[in-house]
């Protein structure tokens, strides 16, 4: 037996069974993470920011993006422009119930702009409820609004809210309050906007079990400075354009990067690390950090530096989430 064509025919098995597993690996089917966008899209410009991160990730599979607060179904026309103007219009959009609310919608004229007939948006309550019963277990809810949506879905339905993989979200203030950037002695926490809006569905989230993951004002008050702004906007691809109208409709100078600070903790936790706690929110909007088993993951101070070289990344090359240029 000679022992020199035995090692060459063992040598093309390997190499052919090597290749093949590459192969198979570059086809098959890459798992994403399953999500659903909570946002008050119109009125202050972090959301859009947040909106346009999200679709630039690929790693998302955005189920839909609902709307809350205030004329939710003007909302929901702002974010059916961007998902449009995007070509990203086949992700479905519907509005919550509509609230009082004293905020001026910015961004107004962009919806009313849009050249798409107007249409009424489906429940946003009843379109979670349907979307997380279609999938037990594999949603990841980003709550980026004040929680009416996420307060009503809990009071229609909490058997099926627990069936959330987990939510994460922008709220609450635990040491730091607004303007507070950790430069100087700091001042104490404020009512955030999102948790003292509706604290009743606050205190229902609190109390629900699922999975809490939040992004405070102690860690997402990262502002989007001048010379990233004209980085962003030169690009000119249909959704940086978005984001430079919707920039100077909102009237502005340096945004807080609020909410994509909770995008990007889905995309990677390790840009906010957590730590467990136990929060309760009071009657003023204060989100109390107390004694007990802890009911959050709580991110206090957020990597700034990683969080922008993942946020430009993104937003410079949003082509990776099937998206075309001009």
């Amino acid at each position: 037996m000679r022992v020199e064509p035995l090692l060459r025919y063992v040598f093309l098995f390997l190499f052919a069974l090597l290749l093949t597993s590459a192969l198979l690996a570059q086809t098959a089917p890459v798992s994403r993470q399953k999500i659903i966008i909570d946002t008050d899209i119109g009125d202050d410009i972090d959301d859009a920011f947040a909106l346009a991160l999200a679709l630039s990730s690929p790693e998302f599979e955005m189920l839909g993006v609902t709307t809350a607060w205030g004329d939710t179904q003007l909302r929901a026309r702002v974010a059916e422009r961007m998902l449009s103007d995007t070509g990203m219009d086949n992700i479905p959009i519907a509005a919550g119930a509509s609230t009082e609310s004293k905020l001026v919608l910015d961004h107004a004229p962009f919806a009313r702009s849009f050249w798409k007939p107007v249409r009424h948006y489906a429940p946003a309550v009843d379109f979670m409820l349907d979307e997380i019963r279609k999938y037990p277990h594999e949603i990841t809810l980003l709550a980026i609004a004040p929680l009416k949506n996420v307060g009503d879905l809990i009071g229609r339905d909490p058997n099926t809210f627990g069936k959330l993989k987990r939510v994460v979200m922008m709220g609450g203030s635990i040491r730091r309050g607004y303007n507070d950037l950790g430069y100087t002695s700091a001042h104490g926490p404020d009512p955030e906007y999102n948790i003292a809006s509706d604290t009743e569905s606050a205190r229902r989230l609190l109390a629900s079990g699922v999975p809490l993951y939040v992004m405070p004002l102690d860690s997402t008050q990262l502002k989007l400075d001048e010379v990233k702004r004209e980085i962003i906007f030169r690009q000119s691809t249909r959704l940086t354009d978005d984001l430079t109208l919707l920039y100077h409709l909102w009237g502005g100078q340096t945004p807080t990067l609020y909410d994509p600070v909770a995008i990007s903790y889905a995309l990677d936790p390790q840009l906010c690390p957590t730590r467990p706690m136990r929060l309760e929110v009071d009657d003023h909007g204060y989100t109390r950090p107390v004694s007990g088993a802890p009911n959050a993951e709580v991110c206090l101070d957020s990597k700034q530096q990683e969080f922008f070289q993942l946020y430009m990344g993104r937003i410079l090359s949003q082509r990776l989430a099937g998206q075309s240029g001009r």
